[in-house]
């Protein structure tokens, strides 16, 4: 038997199960969306494109979740990489596992019950009590974008420390030790060093974040309270509720589409800049 042929036998189970799990749900999908809401709700077979032009009219979740997602990736890079460069670059041996698992403790619980703890803690019995016994007036939390994105980066963080942790914990200490021997302070170090050498880690934590952010729907479900909603949020009444299996489709292969071309962009311009940064240290 040729390697090409023991390759191929190897790579059909795997192949099979992409094309079941993955490709054929998608085809169902699209060829739903050029269909028609059935009588009784649900899906009828036909070839119309009144689903797609029907679009805008969810145009508000498609803006919250292309203004939310990108921004809450953001705040979790912000809050993790200075806790992933603690843990693995100063924090002791002794400590550092400890540490690492009280970032994974809140995956031990459900992020159902873990969204409505923050109901509490932004709701009028939490924060905002506070706020007015300190006299400095009332405010609203709950059911609004920054309850949302608190949600969010509290729900998301492990997952954007992780690989920003892996590549920092990788980084060889004897080109920090280099650099201060060439008189760079350390700030100066951690840009031209630290930072250049842990972006693999930040591009898998980004990319990780975002495309499971394109799709929640759970928290702002719960911390939205039906005022700040996602695409998911929208997948989850068309399918559901308004059991409008047609015009659902075309609001998720929007929502592919939409990831396809952000994520492809980002892969381009991250290979693009590490391409670059390569170049320039053959020079």
């Amino acid at each position: 038997m040729q390697a090409r042929h023991r390759t191929a036998l190897f790579l059909l189970p795997a192949g099979a199960w992409f094309v079941t799990m993955l490709v054929l749900p998608l085809v169902v999908v699209l060829v739903f969306s050029f269909g028609e809401r059935g009588e009784a709700g649900g899906y009828s077979p036909a070839f119309v494109l009144d689903n797609y032009f029907n679009l805008p009219a969810r145009w508000t979740a498609f803006q919250n979740t292309l203004t939310l997602a990108p921004v809450g990736t953001l705040a979790c890079l912000l809050i993790a990489y200075p806790l992933a460069y603690f843990l693995a670059v100063r924090a002791s041996e002794k400590w550092r596992t400890l540490l690492l698992v009280l970032v994974i403790v809140p995956f031990w619980t459900s992020i159902l019950i873990r969204s409505y703890a923050w109901i509490f803690i932004l709701g009028g019995q939490g924060i905002p009590a506070l706020i007015s016994a300190m006299g400095l007036g009332d405010i609203k939390l709950i059911n609004t974008p920054f309850a949302v994105l608190t949600g969010i980066v509290y729900g998301y963080l492990p997952l954007m420390v992780f690989p920003i942790y892996v590549s920092l914990e990788r980084l060889d200490k004897r080109l920090l030790e280099a650099s201060a021997d060439l008189g760079s302070p350390p700030w100066r170090s951690f840009l031209q060093v630290t930072l250049p050498l842990s972006m693999p880690g930040v591009a898998t934590g980004c990319m990780l974040v975002f495309i499971l952010l394109m799709g929640e729907f759970l928290i702002p479900a719960i911390l939205g309270g039906g005022k700040v909603f996602f695409v998911g949020n929208a997948l989850v009444d068309l399918f559901l509720q308004s059991r409008n299996w047609a015009f659902g489709s075309a609001v998720a292969v929007a929502l592919v589409v939409i990831m396809l071309v952000t994520v492809t962009a980002y892969m381009r311009l991250t290979s693009r800049w590490a391409g670059g940064r390569d170049d320039l240290s053959l020079m």
